[in-house]
C-alpha cells in the first residue's frame, strides 16, 4: 500500500506543540534572568533568540533553543577592504576582550543554575534541560563590522570558539540602524510571506524527514545540518513552493535542489538565508556532496512519482 505523504507532510509542516513552545519560552526567560542578575551584563549585553526557533523552522526533534548574548560596549571586531587597516577608518584596539565576556557569562549561568547544569563548549554554553525548560545553547557574541572602501560598514555578529577560527554570522537586524541590514530572520519572513507561508513548512518537513532517515540508520542523514537544509530550501524559487499541496511543494523543492547541487557551477550563486555569505562557493567540496546525497536519498525515500 502506498504511503499517503500529503497527510504526513501536513503534520510535519507544523511547528512544535504549545507544551514544547512553553518549555522553550521558559528556557529563554531563565537565561535572561540569569544574565540580568549580573550588573555588567545587564548593562552591556543584549540577549536575543536566534537559530531555528527564532526563524520558526524548529521541529519537535530539535527542541533546544539557541540564545545569543551580544556585547554592546565599545569593543567590536572588524574586517577591512584589502590593503586597509583600522587606522584608515579611525578605529583603535579595544580594551575589553571576548574571553572576558565569555567567562563572565559562564559565572552568571553557574550562579543561577549550578555547575552541574552548565557545560562550557567550544562555541557556547549548554544549559541543561529540566522538567519545565528545554536545553539552551548560550552563545557569547561581539559585533562584527564589515567595512567598505567608502568607510561605510554593515554589522553582524562574531563568536570566537575556545579553539579554532572565528565565526561571523548574520542572524537578524538587531538594531533599527542602516549599519544593520536585513539578515537571516528578515529574509526568511519575506520569503515565507511571498510563498503563502509554505517556505518554512517545507523546511520543517525536510528537517523532520532527516530525523526519520536518521532513525533508520541512513548514512546520508548523519551529518547534514538543519541549517544547511534551511538554506537549500531558501534557494528554491518561490514559484516551486506555491503548489496546491505539500506533496507537490516538497517534490518541486527536492527536484530543484537535486538538479542544482550536482555540480558547483549550477549552485555557485547560492547563499545562506542572510544573502551575505555564500552557501557552497567558499566551502569544502564535501559540503556540496553531502547536500546532494541527502536530497537524493530523501527523493528516493518518499518515492517521488
Amino acid at each position: 500500500m502506498s504511503t499517503d505523504w500529503e497527510d504526513i507532510f501536513i503534520a510535519w509542516s507544523k511547528p512544535p506543540s504549545q507544551t514544547e513552545a512553553d518549555k522553550i519560552e521558559n528556557a529563554i526567560s531563565a537565561i535572561r534572568k540569569a544574565l540580568d542578575a549580573d550588573d555588567f551584563l545587564a548593562e552591556h549585553a543584549r540577549v536575543f533568540v536566534q537559530g531555528s526557533y527564532r526563524n520558526r523552522v524548529n521541529i519537535r526533534q530539535d527542541s533546544d533553543v539557541d540564545i545569543g548574548v551580544l556585547y554592546v560596549g565599545n569593543a567590536f571586531y572588524s574586517e577591512y577592504p584589502l590593503g586597509k587597516t583600522k587606522e584608515d577608518f579611525g578605529n583603535t584596539t579595544g580594551t575589553y576582550h571576548y574571553s572576558e565576556f565569555k567567562n563572565r557569562i559562564e559565572k552568571a549561568l553557574v550562579a543561577r543554575f549550578g555547575q552541574s547544569s552548565v557545560a562550557r563548549g567550544n562555541k557556547a554554553f549548554d544549559v541543561h534541560e529540566n522538567t519545565y525548560r528545554v536545553d539552551a545553547d548560550v552563545v557569547p557574541l561581539f559585533v562584527h563590522r564589515c567595512y567598505r572602501e567608502n568607510g561605510s560598514y554593515i554589522c553582524g555578529t562574531q563568536l570566537n570558539p575556545d579553539t579554532g577560527r572565528a565565526i561571523v554570522n548574520w542572524p537578524e537586524r538587531l538594531y533599527d540602524d542602516p549599519h544593520w541590514p536585513p539578515q537571516h530572520y528578515e529574509n526568511g519572513v519575506r520569503k515565507n510571506e511571498a510563498t503563502s507561508r509554505t517556505y518554512k513548512g517545507v523546511v520543517r518537513i525536510l528537517k523532520t524527514l532527516k530525523h526519520v532517515l536518521l532513525e533508520r540508520g541512513v548514512p546520508e542523514a548523519q551529518s547534514i545540518p538543519g541549517f544547511l537544509v534551511e538554506c537549500m530550501v531558501w534557494n528554491v524559487p518561490n514559484a516551486d513552493l506555491v503548489h496546491d499541496t505539500w506533496d507537490a511543494n516538497v517534490q518541486a523543492a527536492l527536484l530543484y535542489i537535486w538538479s542544482k547541487t550536482k555540480t558547483i557551477e549550477t549552485c555557485s550563486g547560492w547563499s545562506e538565508v542572510s544573502e551575505l555569505k555564500s552557501l557552497f562557493l567558499d566551502a569544502p567540496s564535501a559540503k556540496l556532496q553531502q547536500a546532494h546525497s541527502f536530497v537524493n536519498t530523501a527523493w528516493d525515500y518518499i518515492g517521488v512519482r
